[in-house]
Order: structure tokens, then sequence, then C-alpha cells
């Protein structure tokens, strides 16, 4: 019996080009959480944070870039990738955390959406491709991509662009060591309604929220230096050490119950995309996902990794690996008919979340 399933017909990204090393913040001062000055050289610093993460560069968005423009490059990218007219879109989903920040002014904006403003970047006119925004922390590019998957099975909709964007530089405490981790970026797919006898395409999802016990692990604050506090703006903060744990205890459980209830095995998975946050965190990730299985070895070719040289950009991370397999811009890293693949990430709610993908 032949039924609708959900495809990536094209896939985009957009990495801008300043690429930021860490002794870029060679001459940064760093505070604690309480307003203490930290002593501890900065190279040290910087060193320690490359061991722990191991993210030695990333990319920032030029001055005169803001985060739909980061999109934009994406999306045009993916509609190409696809033959697609913008015209034919029934809808355009929007993943981002922070609106459209800009240089020296980070309040958000979100008024009008981004996914308007980026509809009106692409020209569309029709009426009927729908736009709108979704906000769930890191995570939001897949959970937009399962909402994107509900409308195509449902009959709703034939094809949709999503797309996940932030410029997380701007919205990071230049006093917090943390803000080290992050980047900006854009990735974007256009996803399409296909007949199959067989599954294919996104065969199945899970998603979870722990927002009782965990919902300020990452949250908004004031800046550590004292002086830049009194003015109060907020920051992205995060509890680092809490969410590796969070994220080591849960996002493992996730993806095996994505697999779970296909009846499919870990083995059986050729790739994982995982949101690239920390690459230490990742590989351990990984890890414990193979221990509930009771396999003690990874296969070194399953998670391709890009976070040692673009860093944490949000809802762009997974996208953008994603497209960069698919153009063949990994070396060792390909998809090819057949495979199974997963998408996962876990971040600010928190929010966790799973996609298995069988390549058409």
């Amino acid at each position: 019996m032949r039924k609708i399933y959900s495809v990536f017909t094209g896939t985009g990204h957009y990495v801008p080009s300043i690429q930021i090393g860490n002794d870029y913040f060679r001459d940064y001062t760093f505070y604690d959480a309480t307003g203490e000055k930290i002593t501890t050289p900065n190279e040290e610093i910087t060193r320690k944070f490359e061991e722990i993460t191991t993210i030695a560069e990333r990319r920032y968005a030029a001055e005169d870039q803001v985060t739909s423009d980061l999109a934009l490059i994406a999306a045009q990218r993916a509609l190409e990738a696809a033959g697609v007219n913008g015209e034919e879109l029934d809808y355009i989903i929007f993943a981002h955390n922070f609106g459209e920040t800009k240089v020296n002014n980070i309040r958000m904006d979100v008024l009008p959406t981004l996914a308007s403003r980026l509809k009106q970047k692409l020209g569309i006119a029709n009426p009927a491709t729908v736009a709108y925004d979704v906000l769930y922390g890191c995570p939001g590019w897949i959970q937009a991509v399962i909402q994107a998957d509900y409308y195509i099975r449902s009959g709703d909709a034939k094809k949709i662009l999503v797309v996940g964007a932030d410029v997380l530089s701007r919205v990071a405490d230049p006093h917090d060591r943390d803000s080290m981790i992050y980047a900006d970026g854009a990735g974007a797919a256009i996803i399409e309604a296909c007949e199959s006898d067989q599954p294919v395409g996104i065969i199945g999802h899970n998603s979870r929220s722990d927002a009782l016990d965990y919902v300020n692990m990452l949250h908004m604050g004031y800046s550590y230096n004292p002086a830049l506090a009194e003015k109060k703006d907020y920051y992205l903060k995060m509890n680092g050490r809490k969410l590796y744990q969070y994220a080591l205890e849960n996002v493992p459980k996730t993806i095996k119950a994505s697999l779970d209830k296909l009846q499919l095995h870990v083995s059986q998975i050729n790739k994982v995309l995982i949101h690239q946050a920390n690459g230490k965190m990742d590989d351990a990730i990984l890890q414990r996902l193979f221990k509930l299985y009771d396999l003690k070895e990874v296969p070194e070719s399953i998670m391709p990794m890009t976070i040692s040289r673009l860093g944490n950009s949000s809802v762009a991370t997974v996208p953008t690996l994603l497209d960069m397999i698919t153009r063949n811009e990994m070396d060792g890293h390909n998809l090819k008919r057949g495979d199974h693949i997963v998408l996962a990430s876990v971040g600010a709610g928190m929010n966790i979340n799973s996609i298995v993908y069988k390549i058409p």
C-alpha cells in the first residue's frame, strides 16, 4: 500500500566568512558568576576551553548581516538544490531563538516574524505560503522538520521550507567564558511529499521537554561584569556542568526511543547527525547510546563533526551538517540510498528531539 512520506529534496547552509580563533579572546576580561574577575591567564583559559569542548574556532556574521540574511542564503541554496520555485511552497517554518539580532542592539526583534521577513526577501508573493517561527532552543530546526512532517502526512502540504538560523555572537556575554562556545550560521531544507510502497524519508521521531526540573539550565541574565550588568541588558547564560549531565543521561534515551518505535537497532544506523554543542559531550552521548545496546565499540565514521571549526550555531548545526554531507563537503562521510540516519538535538527548555530518516 502506497503511503505519503516526507523527504528532503534539497538542502542548503551558510557559514559566515569571519573566522574567530581562540586567540581572539586573549585580551578579553572574564568574570565568574559572582562578579569576581578571573585572574587565570587567558592563554590557559582558552587552552582548557578547547580541551573541554574541542572548539578551536567559530564563525561570526559580518556587521552588515542580520539573522534573516544568513537564512536567505541557506534557503536560496536549498530551493536551487530541490529545483523548487518559492511560489510553490505551502509553508516557510523558521527556527531561531533570538530574532533579528543586530550589532550593538541585543534586544529581541521578532516583529514581524523572521519567517515573514525571509518570505519577503525571497520575493514570494503567494499568500497561501504560510510563514511562521519556531522557538524551541537548539532543537528548533529538528522540531520544525517534525511539524513539517505532520503537515505533509496529513495532506495539508506538499512542499515546505524549513530554516534554522541564529546569530549567537551578539547575545553572548563577552565577559563569560562560555561565550567562546557560540557561533553564527544558517541551514535549510526543502521537504516534499513522496508516495512510496516502502518507508522512506522521515520514518519516525521522538521529542521530550523537561521543564519542571531543568527550565533554567539555559536562560537569559545580566553580564558577569558588574559594570556592564548595570545596563540591565540580558545575555545568554548556561549551567554547563549540569547541562552536560542532563544531555548525557537523556539524549541517548530519546534517540533509542525513536529507534524502538521502528524496531530498529543502533547497528542499523549509518550516521548520527547530532547538535554540535560540545565535541566531548557529543562523543560521550554516542558512547552512552551504544552502551544502551550493550555495545562497547562505536564506529568511527558514524558521527560527523563540525564543532571544532564552526562552533555552536544552535539551530543551524544539524541542517548545516546534513547539507555539507549531501554536498560531499565532509571527507569520509557520504549518504547513499537505503541508509538510515538519525538527526538529534538538545537545548534550552530543556528540550530533546530525534528524527529517524531513510535515504530514498
